[in-house]
């Protein structure tokens, strides 16, 4: 912020500074807590010139600001009516909650100023090379994290993060065996089903191929007592609210023990994947509109 000024030039000019509109005592900037080490005064009294800087501006910084001029004499002494009303702009971050996956999501940083090609996105506080004010995403689950915006040149001062979650169904489902190595008749046995979903799949179901219905429900399936009724291959589908995807089939068998005939199978596991998986079902997304207090630009 400047100013220019004028003063009878008979009376000597002892001291200037720029003050807040007075609500009280006038005094200088420098004089607050809530400014200090903020402000920064430059004049030329020769050209009769005056500036204010002010660093870090916040939206509590928006009032308005006029220049003093205290001379030798005493009652002469000036403050400048009216002053300059600085307007501190708020920086608006729009942007889905949730998306579900490949769908087009655009993250929009909104401002009162053109500051169009100044803006500066961040995800997870790292910057993206990315400076318009639309941020286009395609919505793969590595988009999911926390995103703010800034201007340029006052980097430090990033908006509040603004969250994206894509939500997608499982994938990647397995099942694992525990214990491992070979089942001897009498083992205790545990069948383990895991997937990778957003959100995390709560309904998890156990299937013996060649039987119609499953056998079990839950992340883990257990056969307290393995005999050989029980040999053959098995797999879990794991579903949350956007669809379900069967794991590859795992086949047990049972080795006899010394006292007991049996086959002397050893177990074994195979991969079997089933590669379809169900679409997704139809979804639902919240949408949030988050203001974010941002750099301050001035009006002159």
């Amino acid at each position: 912020m400047s100013c220019t000024y004028r003063y009878p030039q008979q009376y000597p000019l002892t001291e200037t500074f720029w003050t807040k509109k007075p609500d009280g005592e006038i005094k200088s900037l420098k004089e607050y807590q809530e400014y200090k080490d903020r402000v920064e005064y430059i004049e030329d009294r020769q050209n009769k010139t005056a500036v204010l800087r002010l660093l870090n501006v916040t939206e509590n910084d928006e009032k308005e600001y006029r220049f003093r001029l205290i001379t030798a004499t005493e009652g002469q002494r000036w403050t400048g009516d009216p002053g300059i009303q600085l307007k501190v702009s708020a920086l608006q971050v729009q942007a889905p909650q949730q998306v579900l996956e490949k769908e087009t999501v655009n993250l929009t940083c909104r401002t009162t100023c053109d500051l169009t090609d100044r803006l500066i996105w961040y995800k997870n506080g790292q910057a993206l090379n990315f400076h318009s004010d639309i941020l286009k995403l395609q919505s793969v689950p590595s988009d999911s994290g926390s995103y703010s915006c800034a201007v340029r040149g006052q980097e430090h001062l990033p908006s509040p993060a603004v969250s994206l979650s894509v939500m997608y169904s499982p994938r990647n489902t397995s099942v694992s065996i525990s214990p491992s190595g070979e089942i001897v008749s009498g083992d205790s046995v545990t069948l383990n089903c895991s997937s990778d979903s957003n959100p995390p799949a709560l309904n998890f179901n156990w299937f013996k191929e060649d039987e119609t219905s499953s056998v079990g429900s839950g992340q883990s399936f257990i056969i307290s007592s393995f005999n050989s009724s029980f040999s053959g291959r098995f797999y879990c589908e794991a579903q949350n609210k956007y669809g379900s995807q069967r794991s590859a089939s795992v086949s047990l068998t049972v080795k006899g023990k010394s006292s007991e005939s049996g086959d002397g199978k050893d177990a074994s596991i195979r991969d079997c994947r089933d590669k379809d998986t169900k679409k997704p079902e139809e979804h639902e997304i919240q949408y949030a509109s988050i203001t974010i207090q941002n750099p301050a630009t001035e009006d002159k």
